[in-house]
């Protein structure tokens, strides 16, 4: 017997790229997916690439039935208002929006500008990156789905907090170039195509939202981040400087990065002597739950340069959540996560 899985809020390009992952999935069956503006529709209509899908069309939302498994890939704001009668449809709820990645009301306060609606469930939410927080999220109820940015920071960073050389206090100045699928299927002023064709545009050089992820999940850290948007759909790269206290050398760095990938099924060092793709690239990634981490030292001045390479809407935010699904069910972690990037493309 199959789980059965539904997605509200499946017209995005996240909810596109659930319904991709998930209408694969070996030991699940997409039952619905919610869209108001495309109720009674093919799932085509919006998402081309699931032309062969004919089974399942969007439903509206008061439409829902009862499901094992509800992902929620709604607007911001949307599901914390949502949370107390959609906790009634589900056995498990997988949210992939901002509502409840932060554990501490007083930070959403802060970052997101007022209270947040629903604070009582802040604390049964589970941060939903795996090589961060994977014991708690074997069977666990609520998920919170991952900010791409933070995700690309975070997993950058992995491998010097795991060998303990990021310690409490330590500055990260850290800058993510990301592509346009961050924004959203909802075309903007500064989407449309004639503006952010060619750009290498500073979207966000301080003050991002996302440095409250990192913060949670490496406390004491002193990080200021950057965003950078550049001509690319999918993809986003992280480059964050750090100043370890201690002096490394190159051979302890790559033991480092080597040792934080070893047992993650979707995590890859990548550092090589030469070559066009000695460091991580987005590009090799598209459509897959992977990312690639590296890194550059530069020992005269003793800075570490921490790479990240991933899929914004796989590894950043889709993969991810049905990996922690797979976890929270007890599956196979990798379960219909298999895919390996193109090239060339």
């Amino acid at each position: 017997m199959t789980t059965s899985v539904s997605i509200a809020g499946a017209s995005g390009y996240v909810g596109g790229e659930l319904l991709r992952l998930l209408l694969a999935h070996p030991d699940v069956t997409v039952a619905q997916a919610t869209s108001e503006r495309l109720a009674g529709q093919p799932l085509s209509r919006i998402h081309p690439h699931l032309r062969h899908e004919r089974r399942v069309r969007f439903c509206r939302l008061e439409e829902l039935e009862d499901c094992d498994v509800l992902f929620t890939a709604l607007p911001h704001g949307r599901m914390s208002a949502l949370v107390d009668a959609l906790a009634g449809r589900a056995g498990r709820i997988i949210d992939c929006s901002a509502d409840f990645r932060l554990r501490d009301p007083d930070a959403y306060r802060r970052w997101y500008g007022e209270d947040h609606p629903a604070p009582e469930w802040l604390e049964q939410f589970v941060y939903g990156l795996p090589e961060h927080d994977r014991e708690s999220l074997r069977g666990a109820r609520y998920i919170s789905g991952v900010g791409c940015n933070a995700t690309s920071v975070n997993l950058a960073l992995l491998p010097l907090a795991r060998a303990g050389l990021l310690g409490e206090g330590t500055t990260v100045f850290a800058e993510v170039k990301a592509g346009s699928s961050e924004g959203g299927a909802t075309a903007g002023a500064g989407s449309h195509h004639p503006v952010r064709s060619s750009v290498v545009r500073s979207f966000a050089p301080v003050g991002h939202r996302h440095t409250a992820e990192v913060e949670q999940a490496y406390p004491g850290l002193q990080l200021h981040l950057s965003i950078t948007s550049i001509d690319l759909v999918r993809g986003a790269l992280a480059t964050c400087h750090v100043m370890p206290e201690a002096v490394l050398d190159e051979q302890t760095l790559l033991r480092a990065w080597r040792h934080a990938v070893r047992d993650e099924p979707f995590l890859d060092c990548v550092h090589e002597r030469g070559g066009t793709y000695r460091h991580p690239e987005p590009k090799l990634l598209w459509g897959t739950n992977r990312a690639d981490l590296g890194f550059a030292h530069d020992a005269d001045r003793g800075r570490v340069v921490a790479l990240c390479a991933l899929d914004n809407l796989g590894k950043g935010a889709a993969g991810t959540a049905v990996q922690c699904m797979n976890l929270s069910l007890g599956l196979d972690e990798t379960a219909g996560l298999g895919a390996f990037g193109l090239h060339p493309v």
